[in-house]
């Protein structure tokens, strides 16, 4: 539980604001970091520690897409194909990585469980597309040969992350 955990951390994210709801963002936010997405279980936990019912957590979770409501991969691609960048060849970008990934179309995780792709509206970086964001990092002016020096080195660092916990 987060409250178990993180009952500092909770403590000074509450002490920023007059009231417990207005910390509901921040919670949604340690609760992603801790569990890797937000579950049924955790989104009710952050209603209770705001004091709201758990439909208001869905409600806020649903409409930002810095949220994640399903499991994702380890590396979260959020590629913005919004007018002003698929003017710049967003769309076939995320194509192209959907396809390099073996994701579909539509996006997805791939089988190992490394990266999760999906499109997204507005990232504001419309002069820097095609571009996307990678755990909330942008990464801009992208075509495919940069996505997949990107995606080879983010592998080696999950191998090397992987070895060290089974040592």
């Amino acid at each position: 539980m987060l409250v178990e955990k993180y009952a500092d951390r909770i403590d000074k994210i509450f002490a920023k604001y007059q009231d417990k709801r207005s910390a509901m963002m921040d919670l949604l936010h340690l609760a992603q970091e801790e569990y890797g997405w937000l579950s049924e279980d955790s989104l009710r936990e952050v209603a209770a520690l705001c004091d709201v019912d758990p439909t208001q957590a869905h409600s806020i979770a649903g409409f930002y897409t810095m949220y994640s409501e399903k499991p994702k991969g380890t590396y979260w691609f959020q590629v913005c194909t919004d007018l002003p960048c698929a003017l710049r060849g967003a769309d076939d970008f995320y194509r192209q990585l959907c396809e390099y990934l073996g994701v579909g179309e539509h996006g997805g995780t791939t089988g190992d469980g490394l990266f999760t792709v999906e499109p997204v509206m507005c990232l504001a970086a419309c002069d820097k597309a095609p571009m996307m964001q990678c755990n909330f990092h942008y990464h801009e002016n992208l075509d495919l040969e940069t996505v997949k020096a990107l995606v080879d080195k983010l592998r080696a660092e999950a191998a090397q992350d992987q070895k060290a916990a089974s040592e």
